[in-house]
């Protein structure tokens, strides 16, 4: 949201998100939305309640009660037309609208349910703009303080995942356990609070839209992450990392350059969420400098990172970075963990391993579903019994597909020489392909012929003999 018509002197670097009024205060461009009215009521009378417009604060009745099926189809729905009333009143605003950031967490009901639902009205009502999610599922251990919070985090997972595989165009996941370990390991902080970890996603979230708010040698713009990013459209479940993450007594005897911060967003240990990315390839990469920071270094350690056996691409995308510049320091809060620094970077990447943080709660949800176990608290909230296993379904072959796609780009590329020897009277295989995921499932249609060579792009990957193909023209 680059500009908006609100009065005052138009400040793009305010603008973006904020609306200022006539008397120069200036207004976040955000709504806040929880079922039970608890926590909305902290930021109502919270320290910083003159920051927030009242009617930007919403809150029900009562909560979801840690189920999808009640955030979903009762109580959400109750509360989603005022949500979107919210939602077009700001929109109505902008100048500029490009799209939306959705924070949330899957784990529960509010989230999982009511945050599918908005993103479901969302594709309806703004079908072309952006939609950027900040996804924070569940951890893996449960036994962490102040972790883990519901025994059906895993059906809640797995039901909300459908949503976001159709309705968002990036999804940054995020974990708790992850980022509670880096408060641990490099702030030295021994039991970290949710002021801890929002304060590092904090980081993170300004990195990415430093470019919106601030010029730079080189600027990226939201719509960027999607074209950069995203290589298929259901393969956009991004791991994100953030450098440097030091205490402001350790900052002092760093040096913390352009290449010691860009090889520490490469290690498994920085990683806001709980994947070894060695496991898996990069299919694409952005690496987001803010600071200190001038194109010369960043090609160098970028250079360096390509030599690097441990940070492996896929062959078939062999750029893989993209990179963005700003000059506009760090910004940390004061009296806080994080110390102020100079430089830092965050990235955000597309990588194969992803599919560890979703095969954990996939075997999870197995475990109970076998059993049929807390199914009837979701069907008794107007939850299909048979749309549970359909949603579940989804699961697995999204988690499988960034797998999938490697595997499948090298058997595309020694079926396609076969193509070569194709000539007429001879039966012999042929190869459709297109996407390379197998969730496309188009009927195969034929359109042209040649006598020499037969080669045709579609919607789905299958060999077959020409002869079924020419009667099927």
């Amino acid at each position: 949201m680059p500009s908006d018509t609100s009065v005052g002197v138009a400040n793009d670097a305010f603008n973006t998100f904020f609306s200022e009024t006539g008397a120069g205060k200036h207004v976040p461009r955000a709504i806040f939305v929880d079922l039970e009215p608890t926590v909305i009521d902290e930021v109502r009378t919270g320290t910083y309640r003159q920051l927030f417009h009242p009617e930007q604060l919403i809150s029900g009745k009562e909560d979801a009660a840690n189920n999808f099926a009640r955030g979903h189809y009762t109580v959400g729905k109750e509360i989603v037309d005022l949500c979107l009333d919210r939602v077009r009143k700001l929109a109505d605003n902008c100048t500029g609208l490009q799209g939306f950031l959705v924070f949330n967490a899957v784990g529960g009901g509010t989230g999982s349910g009511l945050g599918s639902l908005l993103l479901e009205r969302l594709s309806v009502d703004y079908g072309k703009k952006s939609k950027l999610g900040f996804t924070i599922y569940p951890s893996h251990r449960f036994e962490l303080f102040e972790v883990s919070t519901a025994v059906v985090e895993p059906y809640n997972s797995v039901l909300s995942t459908h949503s976001l595989l159709e309705h968002t165009d990036v999804a940054v996941l995020l974990d708790n356990e992850a980022i509670y370990d880096i408060c641990r390991r490099s702030l030295d902080i021994e039991r970290p609070t949710y002021t801890n970890l929002n304060r590092l996603i904090s980081q993170i979230i300004s990195s990415l839209t430093t470019s919106l708010r601030f010029d730079g040698a080189i600027n990226v713009d939201v719509t960027e992450f999607q074209t950069n990013l995203v290589p298929y459209p259901r393969i956009h479940f991004m791991l994100s990392s953030y450098a440097p993450v030091i205490s402001a007594e350790k900052a002092y005897h760093e040096q913390l350059s352009v290449p010691e911060i860009t090889n520490a967003v490469f290690e498994p240990s920085s990683m806001m969420a709980k994947c070894d990315p060695r496991h898996g390839k990069y299919m694409a990469c952005c690496l987001m400098y803010r600071g200190d920071v001038v194109p010369k270094d960043v090609n160098a350690a970028v250079a360096t990172i390509k030599t690097k056996r441990t940070v492996q691409f896929v062959d078939w995308c062999p750029t893989g970075f993209k990179c963005g510049i700003n000059y506009q320091p760090p910004t940390v809060v004061p009296g806080g963990d994080l110390a102020k620094v100079q430089r830092a970077v965050c990235m955000i990447s597309n990588n194969t391993a992803v599919a560890e943080v979703f095969s954990r709660i996939d075997h999870k949800f197995d475990l109970m579903y076998a059993k049929r176990a807390f199914v009837h608290w979701y069907v008794g909230e107007g939850w299909k019994k048979g749309s549970f296993p359909r949603r579940a379904r989804t699961w697995p072959r999204s988690r499988r597909t960034t797998k999938k796609s490697e595997r499948r780009v090298r058997m595309m590329r020694a079926k396609k020489a076969r193509t070569s020897e194709l000539c007429c009277g001879v039966q012999l295989e042929v190869l459709l392909v297109i996407g390379l995921c197998s969730m496309y499932t188009f009927s195969p249609v034929c359109r042209f012929v040649s006598c020499s060579r037969l080669f045709c792009c579609l919607p789905l990957f299958m060999c077959c003999p020409v002869s079924n193909i020419l009667s099927d023209c």
